[in-house]
């Protein structure tokens, strides 16, 4: 009697319990999403060797690493969301543990104890018949929840079995990328065919380089030189809201907030992953590259009359001033190094998981300008999903 007592008691917390577990599960999405994007990052490798081969390898190569890098990102999208869906379901069997007890014991004493014994009552056989119709109503209930326990266990299957293979996959295609960032150095600096607006003046940019004590004081001067022609004749205000950002990667701090130490900069900082590339968003004329004070490499371009953009931070910087860049063209890579091929995979997978910022090593620090004035970045660029601003 008081094993029945049991089922009917157990048979009441199923029926409080949500069904219906035949429409696709998170953790499906989360799965199909991740292969999407392995299938765009198998894609940008298998153009690698045409990409060699290309008359133009610099948009060729450009193409490839970006191709790359948008996959990674959207991979890690995938893994991020499907690793919090494991959570999830780990933070439900907790919080059911001492219910899931129950009815895992209820299910186990089905299966062990014979029918007949179950059916037998001590009261008669008009009780036993009670007996009998109160367990055909509970034995399907215990099936439902069997079958929803079941359904989560594939659900983190299915999770474990992505993690595997995202990694196997990242680590047997690091070499090809690597190889791409070091093919396009070398193509852009081989390139003869770029157009160029005015000629380099060393000695009048050096003399601004000596004479400045900021980022600000530097890029004012520059605005400032009237050896250029013109800059590209594009419509730039009339892209305002439509740029794509530079590189991969995280919106860390906004324009003007302040850092841990109170400092204020009037530009974004963004995360990066390690040799991130970093593309022009709009056709420009390159100002100046090199060295600046604490900055790093610095690239100043020139979308269009009175405006500048400027990359700092930056480990390598491709071009020559006075070269006009077509819209994507590449202006440098950042620093930092993946992890090597056994481990790379395996460490993207953990940093996925973990969200936020974990893995973008690297920060680029990007500025707007309009003569003398600072432009708010967040008035002029997209943020999607590829390139989001990650504040958690």
């Amino acid at each position: 009697m008081k094993r029945i007592g049991r089922l009917i008691y157990i048979c009441g917390i199923l029926a409080l319990s949500a069904v219906g577990s035949a429409a696709a599960t998170p953790a499906d999405q989360a799965v199909a999403e991740a292969e999407a994007a392995a299938t765009q990052l198998r894609d940008a490798m298998g153009k690698l060797s045409q990409a060699v081969t290309a008359d133009d390898q610099v948009v060729a190569l450009t193409e490839v690493i970006s191709g790359y890098e948008k996959g990674l990102s959207s991979l890690r999208d995938g893994l991020r969301q499907a690793s919090a869906r494991e959570a999830e379901l780990r933070a439900q069997f907790e919080a059911q543990r001492d219910r899931l007890a129950r009815v895992l014991g209820a299910m186990t004493s089905l299966q062990q104890s014979p029918e007949t014994a179950l059916l037998l009552h001590p009261d008669g056989a008009l009780s036993s018949a009670r007996a009998g119709m109160i367990l055909s109503d509970v034995t399907p209930g215990l099936r439902s929840e069997a079958e929803r326990l079941q359904a989560k266990l594939d659900e983190i299957a299915t999770v474990r079995e992505l993690q595997a293979g995202a990694a196997e996959m990242l680590g047997s295609g690091l070499a090809s990328v690597q190889e791409a960032r070091r093919l396009l150095a070398s193509a852009v600096t081989d390139r003869s065919t770029m157009p160029v607006r005015f000629a380099d003046e060393p000695e009048e940019v050096q003399n601004l380089l000596d004479a400045a004590q900021s980022l600000d004081d530097f890029a004012a001067g520059v605005s400032a030189l009237e050896n250029d022609i013109g800059a590209p004749m594009d419509d730039f205000e009339g892209a305002q809201g439509s740029l794509q950002l530079p590189v991969v990667g995280s919106v860390k701090r906004p324009y003007n907030e302040p850092d841990a130490a109170g400092v204020r900069r009037p530009g974004w900082v963004i995360a990066t992953p390690p040799a991130a590339l970093v593309t022009t968003p709009w056709p420009a004329t390159i100002r100046y590259r090199g060295p600046l004070l604490d900055y790093g490499n610095v690239m100043i371009v020139e979308p269009a009359k009175d405006y500048l953009l400027i990359f700092a931070g930056l480990s390598q910087v491709f071009g020559e001033v006075g070269d006009v860049l077509r819209e994507g063209d590449p202006v440098g890579l950042m620093g930092g190094s993946e992890a090597p091929a056994q481990e790379f995979g395996t460490q993207f997978v953990a940093n996925a998981a973990q969200g936020g910022d974990a893995g973008r090593t690297e920060t680029l620090y990007l500025e707007m300008r309009k003569g003398t004035e600072t432009l708010d970045p967040a008035d002029w660029f997209v943020l999607n999903p590829v390139v989001d601003p990650e504040q958690n």
